[in-house]
């Protein structure tokens, strides 16, 4: 499989780049909306939350510590949405693709992966710029961080492959996954130490939540993250990779006959 990826590699390249310049050769502004689009959802949330409710972190005295710690919520939340959102429609989307017998179909996830990491790169790196600017560079704990993407691409990657395979014959399984981000949210916008202990428990049960917690530590609080609590993601994340891999070479050949 890794050699039909690799011999595939210029389609998947092409690919990605079609994808860019599908979403904004038509638009005026171009890839500046890249940009626009989570920096306008920053100031919304950061003005109703840090000025309006008058939300204050109750151990950072600094004017834009609730800004970065929303921030480093936020952008890497989407990271992650991206790669689900995207997952659970990547083989019905690619229909066509998928009934051409040559085709590799697990080029397909790559695709949606790699896509959706370089768009992130170039979004998180206005926020280091941010922080570099504002004096609020993590220095070298932000190598850190490094670890705890990559539970994170692995886990959405994971469970992004087994909703992808099974909103091929159950497109139910679609609309949940819009849900279950709701769901998710939650741990982004709201500072936990702040929360009763009893929310704070709860919230703790949402895997999303450690990862978060993980990034808000290091670009808001400057500290390392907690190894020991995200090790129940990691295992999760190994879960769901190795068992969507599973229901994709066990029902591929299905998938062709469903689309």
């Amino acid at each position: 499989m890794l050699k039909t990826i690799y011999h595939y590699r210029g389609f998947i390249i092409c690919s990605i780049k079609r994808d860019f310049q599908s979403r904004y050769q038509t638009s005026m502004l171009g890839a500046l909306w890249l940009v626009l689009q989570p920096l306008a959802m920053i100031l919304v949330y950061t003005l109703v939350f840090s000025q309006v409710m008058k939300a204050r972190m109750s151990d950072s005295t600094g004017s834009f510590a609730y800004s970065i710690y929303l921030c480093s919520g936020v952008l890497t939340w989407g990271l992650f949405t991206e790669i689900l959102d995207k997952s659970r429609g990547v083989f019905i989307n690619n229909a066509n693709l998928i009934k051409k017998i040559s085709f590799p179909k697990i080029c397909l996830p790559i695709i949606v992966i790699a896509s959706a990491i370089l768009k992130f790169l170039i979004i998180f790196s206005l926020f280091i710029i941010f922080l570099i600017f504002t004096g609020n560079f993590p220095g070298w704990l932000i190598l850190s961080m490094i670890p705890v993407i990559l539970i994170q691409i692995t886990f959405a990657a994971g469970l992004g492959m087994i909703f992808g395979v099974m909103n091929v014959f159950f497109r139910d399984v679609g609309q949940f996954v819009g849900v279950l981000l709701q769901f998710w949210f939650t741990p982004i916008v709201y500072v936990l130490n702040s929360l009763p202990r009893w929310a704070h428990k709860i919230l703790m049960y949402n895997p999303l939540a450690r990862l978060m917690q993980s990034y808000q530590g290091i670009f808001a609080y400057h500290k390392m993250p907690d190894w020991v609590s995200l090790m129940p993601v990691v295992g999760l994340a190994i879960v769901f990779c190795i068992y969507g891999f599973v229901l994709f070479r066990r029902h591929a050949a299905e998938m062709v006959d469903e689309l």
